[in-house]
Order: C-alpha cells, then sequence, then structure tokens
C-alpha cells in the first residue's frame, strides 16, 4: 500500500503527533502504530468518494436471498464438524449509560432476570451440549468495559463454553486547536481516551494473540455481532453456505424498514460488493439513498468473516477502512476521535457476499422503548433464544416512542407494574408523567399525553385499543 502523500504543513504535525505519543505509556507499540497510521490516512484526505453513476444494485448472487440457502447438514456428525469451525465474537465495548446504567450495557437484564451476556451463553452452551462441539465466546471490550467484563465472565467458570476476552484499541483523543493528545494536556483519566469503532475489530484480534491462537485450534470462521443484538444468534445454513462456497466474508442484511432508512446499504460498485453509509452519498442524493425503492436493504452489523483472510489482510495493513470522524467535547476541549466500521471492510475479502435474512435476526435493545417490545408478550424466551410470538399477524414490530421520563431502565421499570399486552398493538407514544398498573392490553394505535405538572394513571386491567389520552376522564 502507498505511504498517503501530505503537504509539508501536515507531515509537521504528523511528525510533532508522533512525538508526542511516543511519550504515552498507557498503550502498546501496535497502538502508538495504528494511532498515527490513521491519523496520517486523515490529513491525506483519502476520502472514499462514491461516483453515484457507478453504483450498481447487487444481483442475488451477490446479496444471497437467505431463503435459497441450502439446509445446514441433517447428520449431527457433519454440524459438529462445521461448527468446530467456528468462534462467536461478540461486541462488548459500550456502556450502558444512554440506558441510565453503569457498567457494560451487556449486563442490562433483558428477560426473566436475564441479562444479554447470560442469553449469548446460555445459546452457545446448548449449542456446545447438543453437538459436542466446542464453539468458544470471544468477548471485545473496550477500557471503559474491560476489568467489569472480567468480574462479570467469572459466573460462567462452570458453563460449557470457553470464553476469552480481549480488548480492542485505545487511542489519544485528538486535540483539535494543536493537534496534539488529549492525554499529554493533563487529562489523564478515561477521558482522554477513546475506543476507534469496531472496525478495530480485526486489527485487535491480531495484537491480541487471540487469532493466532484460534487458528492453531482448527477455527476457520468467526461470527462477529454486536451484544446487544438479541437476534443475533448462530445459524448453521450461513455458515454451511460459507464453509461451501468459501466465500471471505458474509454480512448479514435485512430489508429496510421507515426506521432503518439512515442504515449503511450493500451496492455493487467497480465489481465489488461494498458498504455504503448515509456519510459517503453526496447531498443531492441523500433522499434517494433513504428511499426504500432503489436501496431495499441495511447491514444488521452482524458479520460472517474467514480467520486466515483477517491474518493474511492485517499482516498486510490492506484494510483501509473508510475513516468516520467523531468531534466531541471535553473538560470544554473541542477533541476528535476518528473510527471505522467493521462492515466497511467487506470490499478488502475476496469472494465477499451479502445475505439478505429474515427481520428477526436483528433485534437490538438500544433504548428503553426496544426493551419494553422484548420483555413483552411479544416474545418468549426457549433455551436462551428470544422467539417472537405466532399469535401476531403482522410482521412489523410495533413503533414505541417513550418520552424521556422512561430513558433510563430504572424510571422505566418503575413506571410499569407489569409490561403490558402488546401482540395487537401497532403504535404506542408516551408523553409526560404516565404510570401503568397491571396486566394492561394495548390494541391499535395509542397516545397517551399527561398534561403538564399531572400525573397520569392508567389502571390495572385497563385494555386500550385506539385511543388518544389526556386525562383519567379518556381510559
Amino acid at each position: 500500500m502507498a505511504a498517503p502523500t501530505l503537504s509539508a504543513a501536515d507531515a509537521e504535525k504528523l511528525n510533532s503527533l508522533k512525538s508526542s505519543v511516543a511519550a504515552l505509556p498507557q498503550i502498546s507499540e501496535n497502538e502508538k502504530n495504528g494511532f498515527i497510521n490513521l491519523i496520517a490516512r486523515f490529513l491525506s484526505g483519502e476520502a472514499q468518494h462514491v461516483d453515484w453513476s457507478k453504483i450498481q444494485t447487487p444481483t442475488d448472487e451477490v446479496v444471497v436471498p437467505y431463503d435459497t440457502l441450502k439446509p445446514a447438514p441433517h447428520d449431527p456428525a457433519e454440524t459438529k464438524k462445521l461448527l468446530d469451525k467456528l468462534v462467536v465474537l461478540k461486541l462488548n465495548g459500550g456502556l450502558g449509560t444512554t440506558m441510565g446504567c453503569t457498567g457494560p450495557k451487556s449486563v442490562i437484564e433483558v428477560r426473566n432476570g436475564l441479562t444479554f451476556l447470560d442469553l449469548i451463553v446460555i445459546q452457545i452452551e446448548n449449542l456446545n451440549k447438543q453437538y459436542g462441539c466446542n464453539v468458544p465466546l470471544l468477548l471485545m471490550n473496550s477500557f471503559n468495559t474491560h476489568d467489569d467484563t472480567q468480574k462479570i465472565v467469572e459466573k460462567y467458570s462452570g458453563a460449557n463454553v470457553e470464553i476469552h476476552t480481549f480488548n480492542q484499541s485505545q487511542y489519544p483523543r485528538l486535540v483539535v486547536e494543536d493537534f496534539s493528545p488529549l492525554p499529554s494536556k493533563g487529562v489523564t483519566g478515561k477521558d482522554g481516551w477513546y475506543p476507534p469503532g469496531h472496525g478495530d475489530v480485526f486489527p485487535s484480534l491480531r495484537n491480541s494473540g487471540k487469532l493466532d491462537l484460534l487458528l492453531s485450534q482448527g477455527k476457520e470462521y468467526v461470527f462477529i455481532a454486536n451484544s446487544d443484538n438479541l437476534g443475533a444468534v448462530v445459524d448453521l445454513k450461513i455458515l454451511n453456505h460459507l464453509v461451501h462456497n468459501k466465500n471471505e466474508y458474509c454480512m448479514e442484511v435485512t430489508p429496510k424498514t421507515m426506521a432503518d432508512v439512515k442504515g449503511g446499504t450493500l451496492i455493487s460498485y467497480e465489481g465489488r460488493v461494498q458498504l455504503l453509509e448515509i456519510a459517503q452519498v453526496p447531498d443531492e442524493h441523500v433522499n434517494e439513498f433513504k428511499s426504500i425503492e432503489k436501496f431495499k436493504i441495511f447491514n444488521t452489523n452482524n458479520l460472517w468473516a474467514n480467520l486466515k483472510a483477517i491474518k493474511r489482510l492485517v499482516e498486510a495493513d490492506a484494510l483501509k477502512m473508510e475513516i468516520i470522524p467523531n468531534p466531541k467535547e471535553v473538560e470544554g476541549i473541542k477533541v476528535l476521535q476518528l473510527e471505522t466500521a467493521a462492515g466497511a471492510a467487506i470490499r478488502f475479502f475476496d469472494n465477499a457476499i451479502g445475505n439478505n435474512v429474515p427481520r428477526s435476526r436483528f433485534l437490538p435493545v438500544k433504548a428503553t422503548s426496544d426493551l419494553l417490545l422484548v420483555q413483552s408478550d411479544l416474545y418468549t424466551l426457549e433455551d436462551g433464544f428470544v422467539i417472537r410470538n405466532k399469535a401476531r399477524t403482522n410482521p412489523a414490530n410495533p413503533s414505541i416512542e417513550l418520552g424521556p421520563e422512561f430513558k433510563k431502565v430504572g424510571n422505566f421499570l418503575n413506571r410499569f407494574k407489569s409490561i403490558p399486552s402488546i401482540v395487537e398493538l401497532d403504535s404506542l407514544k408516551v408523553t409526560g408523567d404516565v404510570w401503568f398498573g397491571a396486566n394492561i392490553t394495548l390494541k391499535g394505535k395509542v397516545t397517551i399525553v399527561a398534561k403538564p405538572g399531572a400525573k397520569l394513571e392508567i389502571p390495572d386491567g385497563a385494555v386500550l385499543e385506539n385511543k388518544e389520552i389526556n386525562g383519567p376522564e379518556d381510559i
């Protein structure tokens, strides 16, 4: 790969940054090099400009429809052989702060007192027991979640799952004003640093030594997914397809709804499959990008990759994923963090494909409105799997909007004596100081708005169907 070309001023900036970073004792040489490479690429203006006229809709060979995949082998011995090639990796670097929780997001209770992590361990344990295989679980932590996760993982020491943890890179935040690392400005705590996005999973797998360890155990594929996506479970049909067709990379995509219009999509571009993110779209084409007609699918961030291919590409420094600049402010100082996304790596792998999977494989919990869905009678829990209730005839989930009073998990749980029945709900919008009793049923379109300064209680056993409620008299 050619080194990025820099102007004299930028080269000086980079050299000065290099010597400041060299003096930071908190991070490894690999991390220092990775950070400087990222900054050099950023300074060179190496942006991925997409020529709109060259974009093509991928064919079914490139984005394979899920229902055309061959069934997984019926013979349990063949299934065991297949699963013994697999590793499951969950992205576990996120904190539950947006939902008002401390510590890793993966330890938020989802259902029946079980956390995301509990469910992941139960699922893999059941696979290992059923087929006598050894599918290990890897957790990629960030420096924000590492210590807590180490303690939490101890509780699974008796489980039939080999659990590995490793940290993704820790990079210094960059002070915009003078292009110096924030930690050298005296911000020595966690605020001086950031994890550079999940695109970092590939170099971090190698730098941690885990990649070579897994290859030495005969592992061939890694299934990477967000720890908060309850639909991201091991799928034998997909694994079987990749092994037989020697696909080095597979991104699971699913049909777009109006809720997903900003999600990245797959395109065919100059003979390769590529991820197109909204940030890369020229302004005049943004509406076209958001339309469901032209770009019908979006990236679920369930990704499958061949471990040997990861090793080859990382060692050749060939994974030049698009850089995502993320401006922040820390203690009144404007800083920049440069990040990359794992999905953008698709164009560097040989024989890469998308797989157009059912929506059930995308069930992320990003907010308490999602928690309401998965804790309700819309789902049940079987062997660690969150299964959708067949009694719901509408393939789409209800749209739920809860006001700021419900944003934190603690407040959300306090405001419901029990989670309402929502199997026949189309949409729910709640605004203001609203409290729910037990055994409530919601159907159709329900809007509940408490008047400013007034507390509105929905009584036990209430059945609300296609109603707009502004006070007790409307119930």
